[in-house]
């Protein structure tokens, strides 16, 4: 994890990478670039108290023994719900947005989208209703997220560009429901 100064923003941005979790109170950004990853957007409205995690593949395979990791999509899900709860938030209040799984590569098995499936089937099991997401496709997503008010900014890019050469000439998207802004 990396925090900065984000000038465009006004305040301090968390970038969460691969396998991190954050959960805040303070009135802060916190931001993500997905591929295959999948990540999940939570917080509790009332509380201000939210966060994002960033996983990689639904659970371990059957050689990592213990399997704690927020690599995995069912302990980082377990892990950012678990501490907005331990921070005050009630689970009955919690919104929750994912974003990510993308197509990465052709041909073999679709990693996205074993991690939509899961992360899915993850909050129906939990009794979470999913506000919003942007899932799938081949593309890739940088997201921005205030976890106090619940914006989301969402730019997709396309897979094969580097992120630098992208920035010049973000991809125009009309705005979807669900709190989601696009730019």
């Amino acid at each position: 994890m990396t925090r900065f100064w984000e000038a465009r923003f006004d305040t301090w941005n968390v970038q969460v990478l691969p396998g991190d979790i954050y959960v805040t109170a303070e009135d802060e950004l916190i931001s993500t670039v997905l591929g295959s990853c999948v990540a999940a957007c939570v917080r509790d409205p009332a509380r201000g108290i939210g966060g994002m995690n960033h996983f990689m593949l639904p659970k371990p395979p059957s050689t990592d023994l213990d399997g704690a990791s927020a690599r995995y999509g069912v302990y980082a899900l377990e892990c950012l719900v678990n501490q907005i709860l331990r921070r005050g938030g009630r689970r009955s209040e919690l919104e929750v947005k994912v974003f990510g799984g993308g197509r990465v590569l052709r041909g073999g098995s679709d990693i996205g989208r074993n991690n939509i499936e899961f992360v899915r089937a993850f909050m129906r099991d939990e009794g979470m209703r999913i506000a919003a997401e942007d899932v799938g496709g081949q593309c890739a997503r940088r997201i921005r997220y205030w976890p106090r008010t619940g914006r989301l900014l969402l730019l997709q890019m396309p897979m094969d560009k580097t992120v630098v050469a992208v920035e010049s000439k973000p991809l125009e998207r009309e705005p979807q429901a669900g709190s989601v802004e696009l730019f």
